[in-house]
């Protein structure tokens, strides 16, 4: 029977920093940790990056029409002047109609996504904005170890910790 290392933690503890170490793993492609939680990031991170391998290319494109505000030449939405029932004048923000293609994900895709998504993190950049993970990995990292079989991740030994004299690693996407 498949027996994972406790790490000194609870479950629920251990999960999380699993989860964390893994999506800054795949988010900054290293990460520097102790021997022990690396091996267990290191099993977490291939299995994602097999299935996103797999998953590819699973999907179709699709021409969706979208409404949206239409935006000058500096970025800002246009606006006109409208007149209301009681006569009363106020903004109205001019709308456009276009066609988008847009890559709508099979079953198995979507599937393969909301896997992912249970074992990392949702995430922001620097911006505020949110970070789609799950479209890096099949974007960017899938067709990069598309004619690997296994083995996307490297532990390298940097010594021991000065305060307690853990083994550290670095962990990194090959």
């Amino acid at each position: 029977m498949a027996k994972n290392r406790k790490l000194g933690r609870t479950t629920s503890q251990r999960l999380a920093m699993l989860k964390t170490q893994t999506t800054d793993l795949i988010l900054n492609g290293k990460i520097k940790t102790t021997e022990a939680r690396a091996k267990e990031v290191k099993a977490i991170a291939d299995s994602i990056i097999a299935l996103a391998i797999k998953e590819k290319d699973n999907f179709e494109e699709t021409e969706v029409k979208v409404v949206r505000a239409k935006l000058d030449s500096k970025g800002k939405k246009v606006t006109e002047v409208a007149k209301s029932k009681n006569g009363k004048e106020y903004l109205k923000v001019v709308k456009e109609e276009v066609t988008e293609k847009r890559q709508k994900d099979m079953p198995s895709r979507l599937n393969a996504r909301r896997k992912i998504m249970t074992k990392i993190n949702k995430v922001k950049d620097s911006e505020g904005k949110n970070v789609d993970l799950p479209s890096k990995l099949f974007n960017e990292i899938a067709p990069k170890y598309a004619d690997r079989v296994g083995g996307y991740t490297r532990i390298t030994k940097l010594g021991k910790r000065r305060g307690d004299s853990a083994e550290v690693v670095l962990l990194e996407l090959l």
